[in-house]
């Protein structure tokens, strides 16, 4: 292992991008604000809207959570992956390193490191969806700069149409008697789920939870075909904008970080809004031709607010420089809100499964992320890597990169 060593090397502290890392910390605490409904009760009753059995305060805390960071962050966080993978091929350009077989390595320790989080910690894993699309946008590496925001944008409104489309075909197949019953069947399927949840995360033991877990890994591979193209989509927007420099520079981007900032932010919100008054909920296993479209407008929402955010981050960075330290542990501070979520909401933890109102969720990740922000800066001072991103790089790069700081190390 240590003959690849040479041919390079993990990046220090000295020369990272510190904005990109500004990115990760702030997309950490909308992920962990989007996430807190599904670590808290069952994961198929997350994600699906505006949940009509909240009331007051606790209504609105989910409506602004859905409006506001649902599909948001978890885009940005995309988009910062992209980059990621655009900067690293410039470097070993730049090095006349061979890119390929290091990035395949990097790519199957994300893979295991997502399989485990799956399957041993919390379904709602994203890692192993990251790492299978992360394969083609290999493809990618020498596509033209003036290509890849066109081809990020039309990848990622595939699973707009996609849905459009579903709620078409449904619209038909309702018509009939039998397209009718398989509907009622599959809303039937989608509550049992949602049990089968209750049963395994609030009461089972921790092997109970593996099985369900495992259960949820497939279901969730199987909704590749809607979330994979919008997260290579969004590879690709992120691979544009870190080697036209909008990162590295983003002083020369003024004009386009405006538009941002002032057109595309607004814009999504505008739409964010029309498609939750639309369908403020869909209820697990029942789709029609009136959520597909709605989806649709909420995934283009998503994609223009997770841009407006993007440009106020980087208009604000200088006022933002204390998240860059959570931001380079993006991936540990990633596992640790789950296996903090569920230690204390699941049976085999603390049992608090369906018990925290939503609107105190809110305060609950806030505290937890302010507690990973003082962690980060306090372990970083000690320490060149995270846990998990140094063992993501020993994979990586074929040997341990030394952990521990010492003298004169950044």
């Amino acid at each position: 292992m240590s003959s690849v060593a040479p041919l390079l090397q993990p990046v220090t502290g000295s020369d990272r991008i510190e904005v990109i890392d500004i990115l990760r910390g702030v997309a950490l605490l909308g992920i962990l604000l989007m996430n807190m409904e599904a670590l808290s009760g069952p994961i198929d009753l997350a994600f699906t809207g505006i949940d009509p059995h909240w009331q007051g305060a606790d209504r609105w805390a989910d409506a602004l959570i859905y409006v506001l960071v649902q599909g948001k962050f978890f885009t940005l966080f995309s988009l910062l992956f992209g980059a990621g993978f655009a900067i690293m091929a410039q470097r070993a350009e730049a090095a006349r390193r061979e890119f390929t077989p290091f990035y395949l390595r990097r790519s199957a320790g994300l893979l295991l490191i997502g399989l485990c989080h799956a399957l041993l910690v919390w379904s709602g894993d994203i890692l192993v969806l990251y790492a299978l699309m992360s394969l083609p946008l290999l493809a990618f590496r020498e596509a033209p700069l003036r290509w890849l925001p066109a081809m990020g944008v039309l990848t990622y409104l595939f699973s707009a149409a996609l849905m459009v489309t579903m709620g078409l075909v449904i619209n038909t197949a309702a018509q009939t008697e039998a397209g009718s019953t398989a509907l009622a069947e599959a809303a039937a399927a989608g509550q049992r789920a949602v049990e089968l949840q209750r049963q395994a995360y609030a009461h089972g033991s921790w092997t109970d939870a593996v099985v369900q877990r495992l259960h949820d890994m497939r279901v969730n591979l199987g909704g590749m075909l809607v979330v994979g193209p919008e997260v290579l989509g969004m590879f690709l927007i992120g691979a544009g904008l870190a080697r036209s420099g909008a990162f590295s520079a983003p002083e020369r981007f003024d004009a386009m970080y405006r538009r941002l900032r002032w057109g595309a932010g607004p814009a999504g919100l505008v739409l964010m809004l029309v498609s939750a008054h639309w369908v403020p909920y869909v209820a697990p296993g029942t789709f029609t031709p009136a959520s597909g479209f709605a989806y649709a407008l909420s995934s283009v929402a998503g994609l223009l607010m997770c841009l407006g955010y993007l440009a106020w981050i980087v208009h604000l960075r200088a006022r933002l420089r204390w998240l860059a330290p959570v931001g380079r542990m993006a991936l540990t501070q990633y596992i640790v809100q789950s296996l903090v979520g569920t230690w204390v909401f699941y049976g085999y933890g603390l049992g608090a499964f369906e018990s925290l109102p939503r609107a105190w969720q809110v305060p609950f990740a806030l505290v937890l992320f302010a507690l990973q922000v003082v962690f980060a800066q306090i372990w970083l001072r000690y320490f060149r890597f995270g846990p998990l991103e140094w063992l993501w790089r020993a994979i990586t790069y074929g040997r341990w990169p030394p952990l521990r700081r010492t003298a004169g190390t950044h």
